[in-house]
């Protein structure tokens, strides 16, 4: 294969510490970060004078196919959004649909500065076709309930099985697939400990919806008495491959069973907010060592994928919370959404910070706005002042997916006419 390599130049490099400098990338690979600034015979020469260089975002919690039913059910509780809205439409759900709600979620990641999501859902091998033309990193699983019935626990060992064969380790290795329980109430002991079996036995990770309402840790306690990680911990399924998306409810004990058993968790702010399901205990979690990241979950109930506003309000919403703004600073935000997601998905060793070796998933993120003005620290901005639009290049495996604003990947306006009629197609159905 020919080389290929390009340089980004005279930008300010974002990475623990602020540093002018330039960066060259050898196919997927960075191989030299430095201070000189002198030109090179790279064959893509991208110059970054005004603008911020940082790792590509990492988004733990997605579901991208429900771009489709943005707008959908707004203003309702989790429990009456779920079920006379969301399972209702998703009823209907075919393979084309998904597919075209995962592009329309690819575009929008890469126009805000995303690089990697971790998403469930289900028709998962066409969400990994739409994550592989948009030429982007994914651990996709297919989300398991069983509600307790045997038949329905057959299908959904069958189905992930089907796509772990199909999709895992695709796309030049971008595209991973993991073990994907919806929640500790909607699967039953057996499947969970499958799932358990599973991760153990092919060395696969596990993403999981837990505590993200008061009423599932009263159901659980008044079902088992039990806590749902109590609960989890008794059934062994805990470990450090397990990511727990939302995680709002947490006792004590909870925090320090999480923290035993290296659980990684997935905090989605706007989601939580928006569903009035409650401020989830992040700043206590980092303070005991808990690595925590950040998700969008699905523009159903958010209602975009953008992770700069998911990193201004999980700093804000800890200062309310402790009443105390010293929590939570901009520097420890940042990492969430960059290294902290690298980590929750086992990827720290290749992606979340501009090192040489690493994978090239980069982000350019223009600062010549009024928002952005004065420039004075590029942290602070990045995660009080900047918006998912000022991103100008996105790099993800060495490949530019966007140029100047410019996505390079997919036809943006053909992506969105495609999910106005699968949308229009899903919903009159119903």
């Amino acid at each position: 294969m020919e080389t290929q390599t390009i340089l980004i130049k005279n930008t300010s490099i974002i990475d623990r510490e602020v540093k002018k400098g330039s960066v060259l990338i050898e196919n997927d690979k960075i191989v030299e970060i430095t201070s000189d600034n002198t030109p090179t015979n790279a064959d893509e020469v991208i110059n970054g004078e005004g603008k911020c260089l940082i790792p590509g975002l990492v988004n733990t919690h997605t579901h991208l196919s429900m771009s489709l039913m943005r707008g959908l059910a707004d203003d309702l509780p989790l429990d009456t959004w779920l079920n006379d809205h969301i399972w209702p439409v998703e009823a209907n759900l075919e393979g084309e649909h998904c597919y075209v709600g995962a592009l329309l979620s690819a575009l929008e990641m890469i126009k805000s500065g995303t690089t990697t999501c971790n998403d469930m859902y289900f028709f998962m091998d066409d969400v990994a076709r739409a994550l592989d033309e948009a030429g982007m990193r994914g651990v996709i699983c297919h989300g398991m309930i069983d509600l307790f019935d045997e038949e329905k626990r057959k299908a959904e060992f069958k189905e992930t099985l089907r796509i772990i064969e199909k999709c895992h380790n695709t796309a030049d290795g971008r595209i991973q697939v993991s073990l994907g329980p919806h929640t500790p109430y909607t699967c039953s002991p057996e499947l969970l400990n499958w799932v358990r079996k599973k991760a153990d036995e092919k060395g696969l990770r596990i993403h999981i919806h837990v505590s993200e309402t008061e009423k599932e840790v009263d159901d659980s306690l008044n079902e088992r008495m039990k806590r749902p990680f109590e609960y989890l911990e008794d059934l062994k399924f805990l470990g450090p491959d397990v990511l727990a998306a939302h995680s709002v409810w947490l006792s004590g004990a909870e925090i320090a069973l999480i923290k035993a058993n290296k659980v990684k968790l997935s905090h989605n702010p706007l989601s939580n907010m928006k569903l009035a399901s409650g401020i989830s205990p992040v700043s206590d979690l980092m303070a005991n060592g808990v690595c925590v990241s950040l998700g969008t979950d699905g523009a159903a109930s958010n209602n975009n994928l953008d992770l700069f506003q998911e990193m201004k309000m999980s700093s804000l919403l800890q200062k309310v919370r402790k009443l105390d703004p010293m929590v939570m600073p901009a520097n420890k935000v940042l990492e969430m959404a960059t290294i902290n997601g690298a980590a929750a998905l086992g990827m720290e060793n290749e992606i979340g910070s501009i090192k040489v070796g690493k994978k090239a998933d980069l982000v350019l993120v223009d600062m010549k706005a009024p928002h952005l003005t004065p420039y004075r620290n590029p942290v602070s901005h990045l995660v009080y002042s900047t918006e998912g639009a000022d991103v100008s290049t996105v790099i993800c495996n060495g490949n530019i997916l966007m140029k100047e604003r410019e996505v390079l990947v997919l036809d943006e306006a053909e992506v969105m006419a495609r999910a106005e009629n699968a949308a229009q197609d899903l919903l009159s159905r119903n």
